[in-house]
């Protein structure tokens, strides 16, 4: 995704609670807080476990209420950019690549279905930019993924490092590896945050150059992946990308020149030949203020 600053991104996951009216609180919600997109997911329980796992985890099945009905979507894609908003969904089938694609700014393909290589032909081939969660994998899966979908046409990707822990301790986020995965693939890359630390995120922008910012995001602590603690809430997330940019926007265009600021000092500056202030036509058009 091309873009001349970083790009924060609010995940809303699964904390809509299948609410539409929720779900629409979450897009408000990554408005006011300075994001620049904001994503759901899009899966149905039975086509994201096999039958084994589901036997294994029974718990599993109460995850069908996170569900989000997929006859949100287009509302939820025109709230978003009512807002200004880029509007995304991350598919977990391939059924759902189809529906998301008439209503997605770009496309987004988490962690576990990195290997996938059928998914990933689909996405690229939708045209749309592709955004590609990088954690558990190695370099090498890394370089297949994306060569998968370079290969199926998609020529805009952009790759996120991240650790797939729900929360991440800073002390395992590995920061440096976006700067190794930027210098191995040529590629933008980002941060997905599971930390909820404003030190990780002003690190992965201000020190390695993460190009996207992802942080999962809930409105009040009652969504269904709040508990664990990898979501921020609209307050902290706010108050992390103000930071962020204001940092940012302090970088200027490296011109060693005075600022609009300073340009009424330069006069008051100790005068070279007495070491005194201000300089000497200044105290000359002193002198001529109080009238000799």
């Amino acid at each position: 995704m091309s873009t001349d600053r970083t790009h924060f991104c609010a995940e809303a996951s699964s904390n809509h609670n299948g609410g539409l009216e929720r779900a629409i609180g979450l897009v408000d919600a990554a408005a006011d807080a300075g994001f620049d997109s904001v994503k759901f997911q899009l899966f149905r329980v039975d086509d994201l476990f096999s039958p084994e796992a589901q036997k294994a985890k029974p718990e599993l099945a109460t995850r069908v209420s996170w569900e989000l009905p997929r006859d949100f979507l287009p509302a939820l894609a025109s709230h978003a950019r009512s807002h200004g908003l880029q509007f995304s969904c991350t598919p977990f089938s391939l059924d759902a690549v189809e529906v998301i694609q008439p209503v997605a700014d770009f496309m987004k393909v988490a962690s576990y279905e990195l290997l996938w290589r059928d998914l990933l032909v689909q996405c690229a081939q939708t045209g749309l930019p592709v955004v590609l969660s990088t954690g558990m994998a190695s370099e090498a899966e890394i370089e297949v993924a994306v060569e998968t979908l370079q290969g199926a046409g998609c020529s805009d990707i952009t790759l996120l490092h991240c650790v797939s822990a729900y929360p991440t301790p800073p002390s395992s986020v590995n920061l440096a590896a976006i700067e190794t995965l930027r210098a191995r693939t040529g590629l933008p890359v980002g941060w997905s945050d599971h930390t909820t630390e404003p030190a990780v995120i002003e690190r992965a922008v201000h020190r390695w150059g993460a190009s996207f910012v992802e942080m999962h995001l809930d409105v009040d602590g009652s969504g269904a992946e709040f508990g664990p603690g990898h979501c921020w809430l609209p307050g902290p997330a706010a108050s992390v990308i103000s930071r962020v940019r204001m940092g940012i926007d302090a970088d200027g265009d490296g011109r060693k020149v005075p600022a609009p600021e300073e340009l009424f000092d330069r006069d008051w500056r100790a005068d070279p030949s007495d070491g005194l202030r201000p300089l000497l036509k200044t105290r000359e058009q002193l002198r001529a203020s109080f009238g000799g």
